[in-house]
Formats: structure tokens, sequence, C-alpha cells
């Protein structure tokens, strides 16, 4: 919740929005998808970074695995600033967004070729 001083002071630095977002802060950088991350030291504790997305579908499958470790804070440098992710770039990485699948027909379920362990076990009426 933020205190009225801290949405007018967030309102004079930045101006009215069409959004009605009264976060301001500093870009730090941007993803593939067109995502835009921020981040502001003066705001409250884990409240100090976020994202404003490309498209207007809220999920958090749309971030990059690397700049949701940063926006999660299990890093403390971002991507872009990041020597390793150079190098992590692959030419198989996928060049646009692929939605999480899950409890859709297209989910990924495995096969199993093994044989049970354990039969279950069938009733047999002798016929009378």
């Amino acid at each position: 919740m933020s205190t009225i001083t801290r949405t007018l002071g967030n309102i004079r630095k930045v101006g009215l929005k069409d959004t009605g977002d009264t976060k301001a802060g500093v870009l730090i950088g941007t993803d593939k998808f067109g995502n835009k991350f921020f981040e502001n030291k003066d705001e409250l504790p884990l409240r100090t970074r976020w994202v404003d997305y490309a498209k207007h579908d809220y999920d958090a499958a749309h971030i990059e695995p690397l700049w949701h470790a940063w926006i999660s804070y299990a890093v403390d440098t971002p991507p872009n600033q990041d020597p390793i992710k150079a190098a992590s770039e692959k030419p198989w990485s996928p060049k646009e967004h692929v939605p999480n699948r899950t409890f859709t027909r297209g989910a990924f379920k495995t096969y199993n070729t093994t044989k049970p362990k354990i039969k279950a076990w069938e009733p047999f009426a002798a016929p009378r």
C-alpha cells in the first residue's frame, strides 16, 4: 500500500500517465520480448524492482529466465550488465515467447514403457 505522499511525489516525478501507475524509477533494461525493467532504491524493501510488460497479458512466463532471476532478487546484477549472459546466447533459443502449456492439450506427458510390478485385482465369478 502506497502512502499519499509517496504517490504524489511519484506523480510529480513522472507525470500523469494514462495507465494510472505512479511508480517512478530508473530504466535498467529491456528483454528481447519488449518488457521494460525498472528499479528504485527509495521504495519499500522487496518492492524496488518491477516490470512493465510489453503486452498487457500479465504473466510471469513472459519474462526471460535471467530477468526473472533479477526481478525476484535471486541475483544482484541485471542480465544486460552480466558478462556471463553474453556467452549464454544460443542460436536455438526461442525468438518469441513460448506460452506455458500446462493443463492444455499441448502439455508434456511422459510415456512409460515398463511393465507395472503390481497387477490390479480383477474379480472372477465362476459360472453356476
